[in-house]
């Protein structure tokens, strides 16, 4: 069965991760993906963790999607691309604001020949602001929206980077949403509308749900953020290390009756949430000195008998192997014909009815091109004109 997004089309112009990853998920729902690259590729095709000359991050964003190269520097290719469009649902795009007005693909242009289109664009900075016209990578996004300093746990310690690029992939799960709401949109009123999104302003809405309670009242003089904790909520246990949150008081009640420490109950600094949190520092040394008593597997059964959030803490290669990731059939293997077996997630969401799943591996550069040229009724001799050197070799598979 279809999935939910069947027989929409989108055109893709992005590159890199942000762009790339939001069009996958919007492919694996069924959405028929163009993906368009220049000859020389996405740039994450020569990143590294590389087989038979594909990269895992290349496959990791960009499968159930068709290739076609073209040079946008050329009026042919301009040309196929509007083609293109005027059979689409959606164009995306993600360079730099400006760029896609001076290549010809700007939304005027676009909407010209398909006026019921859903333009996105996604950029760094957004397109206007003294940083608008400013290149941007995930570290620079953390730094810029105050990323780094919650990260750090105070505004006097020194910034942290979080060790995954949250800025690039937050936005895409963004575009992917917005995308979706634009085409529900468009059922309703039958109109196209322009979705702008930036990594900036992906970011900084997802910090205000929970990290800045400080800025929220207006009427209230903003202070420097209150250092947190020099502790996290990852703890020793005799054998390794595992996670607790108790933050209900019937929570608290049970992480003292399974680590066997009643006193704390009558303790008067941690009578309520909020003088457990003041007091947090002491809270969290007394939980780890009783944590290190035990093996981690023997707390995990204690606190969850007890009703507490508790994890052990896993590595990379062990949770992918873990029976609740088993359960959930998570991580599935699929056979590309270029790269072989590979492991990757299932789409995340799951449909009762118009179930997404993975059709295609990430193709080959420009694997689809002369396919999708010839769909939109492009001539041999345009298609010649298009650069038949740029045609795949059969061993670049997709």
């Amino acid at each position: 069965m279809p999935g939910p997004l069947d027989g929409y089309r989108i055109v893709d112009l992005t590159a890199n991760v942000a762009g790339p990853w939001a069009t996958m998920i919007l492919a694996d729902q069924g959405a028929d993906v163009i993906k368009i690259e220049p000859p020389e590729g996405d740039a994450t095709r020569a990143a590294a963790n590389r087989r038979a000359g594909l990269s895992a991050s290349f496959l990791n964003n960009n499968r159930n999607k068709r290739s076609i190269v073209l040079d946008l520097k050329t009026p042919a290719a301009l040309r196929a691309v509007l083609r293109l469009a005027a059979g689409a649902d959606v164009f995306v795009q993600n360079f730099r604001p400006g760029v896609a007005e001076r290549l010809g693909l700007g939304e005027a242009m676009v909407r010209a020949v398909a006026p019921k289109i859903v333009y996105v664009s996604i950029s760094g900075f957004g397109e206007r602001g003294p940083y608008a016209a400013q290149p941007a990578y995930d570290p620079v996004i953390q730094a810029f929206s105050g990323l780094a300093t919650v990260q750090a746990g105070s505004d006097a310690a020194r910034p942290r980077l979080l060790r995954t690029i949250l800025p690039d992939k937050l936005t895409a799960i963004t575009a992917a949403q917005a995308i979706t709401a634009a085409l529900l949109a468009r059922e309703r009123t039958g109109q196209g509308q322009h979705v702008r999104l930036s990594m900036l302003e992906a970011v900084l809405a997802f910090l205000w749900s929970s990290d800045m309670g400080s800025q929220t009242f207006v009427e209230d003089r903003p202070v420097p953020q209150e250092p947190a904790s020099a502790m996290d909520l990852i703890y020793e246990a005799a054998d390794g290390y595992m996670t607790v949150a108790a933050l209900t008081d019937r929570q608290w009640a049970g992480l003292a009756q399974a680590l066997e420490r009643p006193e704390w109950l009558d303790d008067p600094r941690f009578k309520t949430p909020a003088l457990r949190q003041q007091n947090i520092d002491a809270r969290l040394e007394l939980t780890q000195d009783a944590l290190r008593a035990r093996p981690a597997a023997e707390w995990l059964r204690r606190l969850g008998a007890a009703g507490v959030p508790c994890a052990p803490v896993l590595t990379r290669n062990e949770v992918i192997r873990h029976p609740q990731v088993e359960a959930l059939g998570l991580v599935v293997e699929t056979v590309h014909p270029a790269a072989g077996r590979l492991r990757q997630t299932r789409p995340a969401a799951r449909f009762s009815a118009t179930p997404a799943e993975i059709r295609r591996g990430a193709p080959g550069l420009g694997e689809h091109t002369r396919e999708i040229l010839e769909q939109i009724g492009c001539s041999a001799a345009e298609i010649a004109e298009l650069g038949a050197a740029h045609m795949p070799a059969a061993a670049e598979g997709g």
